[in-house]
């Protein structure tokens, strides 16, 4: 398929991190990402990150091209926290008696739990099934099973496999929120209305700029509304085949210069 010259339509473009940026398993950068975020920089467009992840998790890497790019726009933990120059433009935490409702049916049935505030998560115990889903996201985690009391929560982390789905799903704990599975043994859990959507669109009402001038690539079930609401929806070729279905286009995979090429092919940046 053809792709449009998008260069006078779009006047910023937003990254997940996780196989678009960054190939967490090979803790690697694509070269060609940063030279992309440069030349994007460059001709006038804003670039920004929207992620699952919170700001405290985002890998090593990442923050050394955030400083070294000086990015300043952010869309975390699912879109429940949009930050712009250092100003929070919207934020959303979880209500603390959600928060409990969820605490104690994980701690009935033997669930372990995190709670994901901006600066710091913070989980109910330290179990193999939560190290092998959070540990290559962050290590950078304490015990504290009384954080949600006095802080505000983002999101919930809670270590399950599959099999549990329709356990928790019976149990309508999960009324007036979402749960998106991003691992074998754990899932999100933020507000109903929450996702990366809901956060680029805070910032491009703040920046005089609407939906329809956002490009944006994912390649997770995370990103199905980012890339269904922006102007131009990019799916990497390493992801999902649901997101990939519903994006306005497919680009090439992470390791093969996907986010490089497709912005040559859309006239954002130059060859």
């Amino acid at each position: 398929m053809t792709v449009p010259n998008y260069r006078k339509q779009i006047k910023a473009v937003f990254f997940d991190i996780d196989e678009t940026l960054f190939v967490k398993n090979k803790v690697h950068f694509p070269e060609s990402a940063r030279l992309a975020i440069q030349k994007l920089q460059a001709n006038g467009i804003l670039v920004g990150i929207a992620t699952g992840r919170a700001r405290c998790s985002f890998p090593a890497k990442i923050n050394e091209i955030v400083e070294q790019e000086g990015i300043r726009t952010f869309v975390t933990t699912n879109g429940q926290f949009a930050v712009h120059n250092d100003e929070v433009i919207e934020k959303h935490p979880i209500p603390t008696e959600k928060v409990q409702r969820l605490v104690d049916f994980f701690e009935l049935h033997n669930i372990a739990y995190a709670f994901v505030s901006n600066d710091k998560i913070r989980v109910s115990e330290i179990t193999p099934m939560l190290k092998h889903a959070l540990d290559p996201i962050t290590t950078d985690y304490q015990v504290d099973k009384t954080y949600y009391q006095q802080n505000d929560v983002y999101q919930v982390l809670a270590f399950y496999a599959e099999d549990k789905d329709e356990l928790v799903a019976q149990a309508h704990i999960l009324d007036d929120l979402k749960t998106v599975r991003w691992h074998e043994n754990s899932v999100d859990i933020f507000d109903a209305e929450g996702s990366k959507a809901r956060g680029i669109a805070a910032i491009a009402r703040h920046l005089g700029f609407s939906m329809e001038n956002v490009m944006a690539f994912g390649d997770g079930l995370n990103d199905i509304e980012m890339l269904s609401l922006v102007g131009v929806g990019v799916a990497m070729g390493n992801g999902h085949d649901t997101l990939k279905a519903l994006a306005n286009h497919v680009t090439d995979h992470i390791e093969e210069d996907g986010v490089y090429n497709f912005l040559v092919k859309s006239g954002l940046i130059e060859k």
